[in-house]
């Protein structure tokens, strides 16, 4: 008994430390999840290297439905709390004024920040002076950044998507602003859907953001959000996935450790070469997975072709 006791109180201490983790364990996860050089000391796609030729087939043979669901949040034009760079839409020719047949509009977005779907590549933060694979960031000028930018996956991305929805997991609408999501979270998720994270696939991780903000209105995002806790980064690189995504910026805000703002971004960005999908609306994903009660799907997802650019706005698919 008294053993048992033991085995208990460590386990109990285990855990309680993962949820106060300081800078200093995150430096050390910098070094111990750090994909630099795996894939060459010129790479610049990182985990997403992972997404093979077989991977994409695997994915392909999830289509049984046919039907395809957008995780993309419909444009945010009004200013708001979580939204100060509201999208702009100027229709300069309209049907009063048409050029010839035609109408015509320009757009305007800034697209990183709490508001817009949009995709991060490797290129958009870094850690004492460098972002992956060592690449400086003095190699990010006013004509963008000459490595590590959203050109390298022109091409597109397809895989095997994987929905976490946590919510549903605690038998709620969505999670409270500053809720943190942690590795046990996501392996109760596992068993509770019956899937298992495997190599290549694109993980989306559901805090029922917009869920709350519909019913609720919008909030200050950047200061208070539901995301994941810097301990989930390992949880990830042990799974290899190749991308992430959420509903709102993937990291727990506030982060819960002093002196890192962002540790999942840091983390999975710099040291692991994860890109993240930032923003996603996953309400409509949630139902259709719910209904079919099949929590996997084939994920595509095409950004901007803008060459040195460090992101894009993009609409990724759900397909069942």
């Amino acid at each position: 008994m008294k053993q048992l006791a033991l085995l208990l109180i460590c386990g109990l201490a285990f855990a309680q430390s993962n949820r106060n983790l300081t800078k200093a364990d995150v430096d050390k996860l910098m070094t111990e999840l750090s994909n630099w050089g795996r894939w060459g000391k010129d790479d610049q796609m990182g985990t997403v290297n992972l997404i093979t030729p077989a991977k994409r087939k695997e994915a392909l043979a999830l289509v049984k439905d046919g039907v395809p669901v957008s995780l993309a949040r419909d444009v945010e034009k009004v200013k708001a709390a979580d939204n100060p760079a509201p999208f702009v839409q100027t229709v300069t020719h309209t049907g009063a004024n048409p050029v010839g047949q035609f109408v015509v509009d320009t757009y305007f977005v800034d697209y990183h920040g709490q508001a817009h779907t949009h995709m991060d590549t490797l290129a958009h933060i870094f850690y004492e002076g460098k972002m992956y694979n060592g690449v400086p960031v003095s190699s990010v000028t006013a004509a963008g950044t000459e490595r590590n930018g959203i050109g390298n996956f022109k091409s597109g991305i397809m895989s095997r998507g994987v929905l976490m929805d946590i919510p549903a997991l605690k038998g709620k609408p969505w999670l409270e602003p500053g809720e943190a999501i942690y590795p046990e979270d996501l392996d109760a998720w596992e068993k509770k859907a019956g899937i298992r994270v495997t190599s290549g696939d694109i993980v989306f991780i559901r805090t029922g953001r917009w869920a709350r903000r519909d019913a609720k209105g919008p909030w200050n995002a950047g200061e208070q959000a539901a995301g994941l806790y810097a301990t989930c980064a390992k949880w990830l690189h042990q799974r290899d996935v190749a991308m992430v995504g959420s509903d709102l910026g993937t990291d727990v805000a506030p982060s819960r450790i002093a002196g890192v703002g962002s540790p999942m971004h840091q983390l999975l960005l710099i040291a692991m070469g994860t890109p993240i999908f930032d923003n996603c609306d996953l309400e409509a994903a949630s139902k259709a997975a719910a209904e079919r009660k099949r929590w996997v799907f084939l994920l595509t997802a095409s950004p901007l072709a803008v060459p040195h650019g460090t992101g894009s706005p993009l609409n990724p698919i759900a397909t069942f």
